[in-house]
């Protein structure tokens, strides 16, 4: 069985997705998943194309975790971008990766210019011995549709846990620990700066939430955005850990759970901005948890 889509945040509608998927298997048949590198918009019209909300890397091991057994990550090029419908379906799928079956959501489209839908899809399939399966839209609790764009949006707003919801797990930014200007060690509030790679931050402001280094939870406080205080240009992603006095420079560090706490703003003075921040630090709880 082979399911195809983007995937982006394997949220929960991918994940109907991914199951329908195991389901249909047959004894023999493999669960396989058809993918792309890069986003189609990056092809069609760069510059368009939305922000991940999960890195390449991210997605392919979601995928796995999903319980996909093979998976083909292609980039989305000319010879993809210029293949019509009939094409796709008899060369790719039929002719080239002999599939025994295909699930896609209930909205796919496919081809050149998007021409393809899933009628077309399930009666091409049907002629040629292929089962199908088009997976009904997903929808949330109030019964709106749970999608791609829809969790973007929440991360964008800093709305992180309703993100969370609509993901079925908590949205994470992890990279490595760089140093920084040293600041909040000097104030008393030692902060990991953590390169994240080309994913969506949430919207400038700190957050309360937790960080894990080498399968340890901490209660954190996150500063995302430009240090206005000290007239930062580029943002930054930095992470106070509570009860935490280790050196990880090199280190890998995850955050999730973001709870957005208050907006980022620029203080008169080092002073303020510590008033501030030991405020702030009474929204992480205590004890430190893992």
């Amino acid at each position: 069985m082979l399911a195809i889509g983007f995937f982006d945040g394997m949220h929960r509608g991918h994940s109907d997705i991914a199951r329908k998927t195991r389901e249909l298997r047959k004894p023999g048949w493999s669960a396989g998943v058809l993918t792309f590198s890069n986003h189609p918009f990056a092809f069609l019209r760069p510059g368009s194309e939305p922000p991940f909300i999960t890195t390449p890397e991210e997605r392919v091991d979601l995928l796995a975790r999903a319980g996909y057994e093979e998976c083909f990550f292609i980039p989305f090029d000319s010879a993809v971008a210029n293949q019509t419908p009939d094409e796709f379906l008899k060369k790719t799928l039929i002719e080239n990766l002999d599939v025994r079956g295909v699930v896609v959501g209930r909205t796919f489209r496919f081809g050149r210019g998007r021409e393809g839908d899933v009628t077309l899809m399930e009666r091409v399939l049907a002629e040629n011995g292929v089962a199908f399966s088009p997976v009904e839209i997903t929808a949330d609790e109030n019964g709106a549709r749970i999608s791609s764009t829809r969790i973007r949006e929440l991360i964008a707003n800093g709305e992180v846990p309703s993100a969370d919801h609509l993901l079925g797990r908590a949205y994470e930014l992890r990279g490595k620990v760089v140093a920084g200007a040293g600041r909040g060690h000097g104030m008393g509030f030692p902060t990991a700066n953590v390169t994240v790679p080309d994913k969506m931050l949430p919207r400038d402001g700190i957050y309360a939430g937790t960080a894990r280094h080498e399968g340890r939870d901490y209660a954190t406080l996150v500063s995302i955005g430009t240090n206005p205080t000290f007239d930062g240009k580029s943002r930054t992603v930095e992470a106070w850990l509570r009860d935490f006095h280790e050196t990880i420079y090199g280190h890998e560090l995850s955050l999730r759970d973001l709870r957005f706490v208050r907006e980022q703003r620029k203080f008169a003075n080092a002073d303020e901005l510590l008033a501030q921040m030991e405020d702030d630090a009474r929204a992480v709880p205590y004890p430190a948890f893992g």
